[in-house]
């Protein structure tokens, strides 16, 4: 099907952070397949790992007990604070489960129309509830009539919030991106995230927080929320947590985690041990090379060079996000920039239409970070010069 929109390239092999195409041509990374890749390509210590499980059991079902998914759900929980995980395949699968969970928290206190509040700029998923949660009228466009039952106020204004709620009885969760990806590398801040947090205490609501692109070391952190001092209720996950491998999960504290019961949900291959393994390894390795403290700091040397090299020249926005998920706001379109990025060695992406959305491997080293600077700086200077159509 004509689902995307694809430059020509074909990709034929990875390693580290850098990639070669069918041709031979070499990359530098700066997109890790949106936010997937953590460790890079072929990690070292990673596809032994993988080789491994493939060649003792790929696939069980989730009728029996996967140990590996116990060993991996006690990590998760170990680094979040929270009580229970339960797996799936992707974060759209995890953001339908936490949905799920939304409303059984409403109908099971007596409140069958359940409403979720949710925020301007949010990108949760393409299936039809996940779409309905998601802001932006173009991924809606064609797939009406929506899904019911969400309401949606300005992110980082509380005042909104509570008039939400105010007006809203049958809210039972709130439920937002800790920063949102899609929507364009925007940040929910500090104050705004603790506030959340003491009126969904208040109200009795579940906090449910998005960490599928932001969380798993992304930010210098295991989760983006954690730099708020808080816990979510139910946190989703996905995309970085099996380093490339297809995984999701939710996570959930106290207040989520008996709510759902054998027959409420379930999955065929979620949590399986191909997977659960790839998580395993992945958290192991993270924790071993110290990837946190080192996306923290190089994060900041690429957002500082960017910083530098953009600042002053005229149509440039922002330069926004935290350590490895960084992107650069422009006043105008810029999806001309994929190309003319790949042109000149670099993988991008462009999100809400005018933000260079940069989320490369978190074991990429300083002087990647300078190189995607001293390309992409240029790229966007050149680009903002021109006269616009």
């Amino acid at each position: 099907m004509q689902t995307y929109g694809r430059l020509p390239i074909a990709l034929a092999r990875g390693e580290g952070c850098w990639v070669w195409d069918v041709n031979g041509r070499r990359y530098l990374d700066g997109l890790g397949g949106i936010a997937v890749n953590t460790l890079g390509h072929a990690h070292p210590r990673l596809v032994p790992a993988l080789q491994e499980q493939v060649a003792t059991l790929m696939h069980s079902s989730n009728y029996y007990h996967v140990p590996l998914q116990e060993q991996l759900a006690a990590k998760l929980c170990e680094l979040s604070g929270l009580d229970v995980a339960f797996f799936c395949n992707s974060g759209l699968e995890a953001n339908e489960a936490a949905l799920k969970i939304a409303r059984k928290f409403g109908n099971d206190r007596g409140n069958h129309n359940p409403e979720v509040l949710v925020f301007e700029g949010a990108f949760h998923g393409r299936s039809i509830a996940t779409l309905s949660a998601t802001a932006n009228p173009k991924i809606h466009a064609g797939f009406g009539p929506l899904v019911p039952g969400f309401v949606r106020v300005p992110l980082n204004n509380l005042a909104a919030v509570e008039a939400a709620l105010d007006a809203h009885p049958n809210i039972t969760a709130v439920f937002l991106e800790t920063i949102q990806g899609e929507g364009g590398i925007n940040e929910a801040r500090i104050e705004f995230l603790q506030g959340l947090r003491r009126i969904c205490d208040q109200r009795d609501l579940l906090l449910m927080l998005d960490e599928v692109q932001c969380g798993i070391g992304r930010t210098g952190k295991w989760f983006a929320h954690q730099w708020a001092g808080i816990r979510p209720d139910v946190m989703p996950l996905a995309k970085g947590l099996g380093s490339g491998v297809p995984i999701g999960a939710v996570v959930c504290g106290p207040r989520a985690a008996k709510i759902m019961q054998p027959g409420n949900h379930g999955t065929t291959f979620g949590g399986n041990p191909l997977a659960m393994r790839a998580g395993v390894e992945t958290l192991k390795i993270m924790e071993e090379d110290g990837l946190l403290a080192h996306a923290a700091l190089v994060g900041s040397e690429l957002k500082a060079a960017l910083k530098a090299g953009l600042d002053g020249v005229p149509g440039v926005v922002e330069v926004r996000g935290q350590g490895l998920m960084l992107g650069v706001a422009l006043d105008r379109p810029c999806g001309a920039l994929l190309q003319r990025a790949a042109d000149a060695g670099l993988m991008i992406s462009v999100t809400a239409e005018r933000v260079v959305r940069l989320v490369p491997a978190l074991i990429l080293s300083r002087e990647e970070a300078a190189q995607i600077a001293a390309i992409l700086v240029p790229l966007i200077k050149t680009f903002l010069s021109e006269p616009q159509a």
